[in-house]
């Protein structure tokens, strides 16, 4: 199965490019970063890096050039510098799955059809749309999210029925939205699933999600939820997995509610939920995407250690000489310059008892 691989090419330079960066070199790959932000954290960790444009042909075509398979830390990579890439070297994951998680209304649509549950929605084009559905739904609350580029809370607004409709759909300045149900969910968690260039596919243990301000700030793994919610958990995200014939990792989101399961949002990529898994893992979700889309087998994803991952959140970095001195913490550092409010800094695993 193994492909010479010696260079791999990532778009997008934020963390999640960084951590897979450092996985690849584990395993003796190097990495080109391209990003259009200069100094960004995956560029500090290797000497190849490309700062242009997206849309850039000429320089997307050099990248291309310096590498042997390419792959994308984030969902928001135009789809055209797909098609273009694709045409020079193999791409992973596939454009069928980024498409899909671009654009709500498409992933809710592809998650019912594969017969996925999720929390009742209805596309939103105009302020009567929000209306018609608050009716229809015969309930006095919604969410109403951009159905491009959102992402921790941003894009998103809370609706009942006391407020001004055309307010709330102009204050997300789109032209496409999904309305969502409220549901009361006992708690959130997510499951990250990994699938080869063979079709062999290996999930890590659901885990479970704190937020704070629509930001994860707490992951604990695994889960502590019932063997057959882990089990419908890891079904759920292979079928997805097999449905658009994955190569590389993928993170399914879901909600729990009276020991069922709703499915929330697909992220096509490795996942902040799934960080604790360098520390407590003999392979980690980086190594294992790197793997994947390098043509090389999947390393295990069973967790020797329960663990705590925290986020460090703005100026929570300040707290990292406290978890210096925490015989079994591994502090993360991205590499930012500026804390700002809602910034994610880096993060702390904690490593638990034994499994």
């Amino acid at each position: 199965m193994k492909m010479e691989i010696k260079t791999i090419g990532i778009l997008g330079g934020g963390q999640l490019g960084r951590m897979s960066a450092l996985a690849a070199a584990q395993l003796g790959i190097n990495s080109h970063i391209y990003c259009p932000e200069d100094n960004c954290p995956a560029s500090l960790v290797t000497p190849y890096f490309t700062c242009a444009d997206y849309e850039d042909k000429s320089a997307l075509s050099k990248f291309a050039s310096s590498v042997d398979v390419i792959t994308y830390e984030f969902e928001n990579i135009p789809l055209k510098t797909i098609d273009f890439l694709a045409k020079l070297k193999p791409v992973y994951p596939e454009k069928k799955l980024l498409e899909c998680s671009q654009n709500r209304l498409k992933e809710k649509a592809f998650l019912n059809s594969i017969g996925i549950e999720t929390a009742p929605w209805a596309p939103c084009h105009s302020a009567s749309d929000i209306d018609d559905t608050l009716r229809d739904w015969q309930t006095s609350e919604c969410i109403i999210k951009t159905a491009r580029f959102g992402y921790d809370g941003k894009g998103q607004i809370f609706h009942s029925d006391s407020s001004n409709s055309q307010e709330s759909w102009v204050s997300l300045n789109t032209e496409e939205a999904v309305i969502e149900g409220l549901i009361k969910f006992d708690y959130e968690t997510s499951i990250i699933v990994a699938r080869d260039l063979l079709g062999n596919v290996a999930s890590y243990p659901a885990v479970m999600n704190e937020h704070s301000n629509h930001i994860l700030s707490k992951t604990i793994a695994p889960a502590d939820i019932p063997l057959e919610i882990q089990e419908k958990a890891a079904k759920m995200a292979k079928k997805i997995a097999e449905a658009v014939d994955l190569v590389g990792i993928l993170t399914l989101e879901l909600f729990i509610i009276n020991g069922d399961i709703v499915a929330n949002e697909i992220a096509p990529r490795t996942h902040n939920s799934g960080h604790w898994t360098i520390e407590a893992c003999p392979t980690s979700q980086f190594e294992n995407h790197v793997r994947a889309v390098c043509g090389l087998p999947l390393g295990s994803t069973q967790p020797h250690h329960h663990a705590e991952m925290i986020n460090l959140i703005g100026d929570d970095v300040k707290d990292v000489p406290k978890y210096m001195e925490m015989p079994n913490a591994s502090v993360h550092l991205y590499g930012k310059a500026e804390a700002r409010a809602g910034r994610k800094m880096g993060h702390v695993t904690i490593l638990k008892d034994k499994i």
